[in-house]
């Protein structure tokens, strides 16, 4: 008499799951091309609208769409999501940062890298900055790349103890800004003065100097001047943050003027 050895139970779980996976990937398939499901008994499959079925990236894309997105909301800037290049007037250079985003992206298939690795955008208060590169980030967000936007004062709060949102630790919040592939840095410099205190400043130049090091792409938007200009008001760059950074700042940096009157104000003066 012969007697049949019983199967391990864990062999049997893995059998079945295989066997629940191959049905689902079954009927998926008859799903697609056509085939009424009812007739056989069996609840009709509902395709996702992102194709997830057909593509195995799109899990990884959609996460990094969220990413983005994410960040925008945190930056209170969610109602620049919609942005594209085709969007941009000739003053905010969408050929420019078009062409910029390109090389990014053929030297992240390549894992070189970039032979610009950072973006300066300059320009008065209103001038359309942020919103130009909330194109670019959009668009580099689609294009396989992780995008974070934070303000540079944001990311200096978020750095003290119990500051950052979703209960990210300090060392977290670096971590997420420092190993993106791409990071856009918004208002270089705003809300800090002369007096910049230590913190400030050595939270920049390590913020600055990794990405750099790494060789990972940064956009700066900024309203100040790189340096003082003589006769005129206000301080630069390099009254803030120090000779050094800026110099290994522009050293790697390619400077995008956007010019023109400042979007935000009322066509018509206000009668108060």
């Amino acid at each position: 008499m012969t007697i049949a050895a019983e199967a391990p139970a864990h062999a049997l779980d893995a059998g079945m799951h295989a066997l629940g996976s191959l049905s689902t990937h079954l009927l998926g398939v008859l799903q697609r091309g056509g085939a009424d499901l009812s007739q056989l008994g069996v609840p009709a499959q509902p395709e996702p609208e992102d194709g997830l079925w057909d593509d195995v990236n799109v899990p990884q894309t959609r996460a990094r769409r969220n990413l983005w997105k994410g960040s925008m909301v945190d930056a209170a800037h969610d109602e620049y999501l919609h942005f594209r290049f085709e969007h941009l007037d000739p003053n905010q250079k969408p050929n420019t940062l078009r062409n910029w985003l390109a090389s990014l992206v053929q030297a992240k298939k390549r894992s070189a890298r970039p032979e610009v690795l950072n973006m300066i955008v300059p320009g008065p208060i209103g001038s359309g900055k942020t919103a130009a590169l909330a194109a670019l980030g959009n668009e580099a967000s689609e294009q396989g790349l992780v995008v974070r936007f934070v303000k540079h004062a944001t990311y200096l709060t978020w750095r003290r103890p119990d500051s950052a949102p979703h209960n990210l630790t300090a060392h977290q919040v670096r971590e997420r800004f420092v190993t993106c592939d791409l990071l856009i840095l918004d208002e270089l410099c705003g809300e800090m003065d002369i007096t910049a205190t230590e913190f400030a400043r050595r939270e920049t130049v390590d913020l600055i100097d990794s990405r750099i090091a790494a060789g990972r792409p940064t956009a700066y938007s900024t309203n100040l001047r790189s340096r003082s200009q003589p006769g005129s008001p206000g301080l630069g760059i390099v009254d803030i943050l120090g000779e050094r950074l800026l110099s290994r700042l522009e050293a790697s940096a390619h400077l995008v003027k956007v010019q023109g009157p400042d979007r935000r104000r009322p066509a018509k003066p206000l009668d108060w």
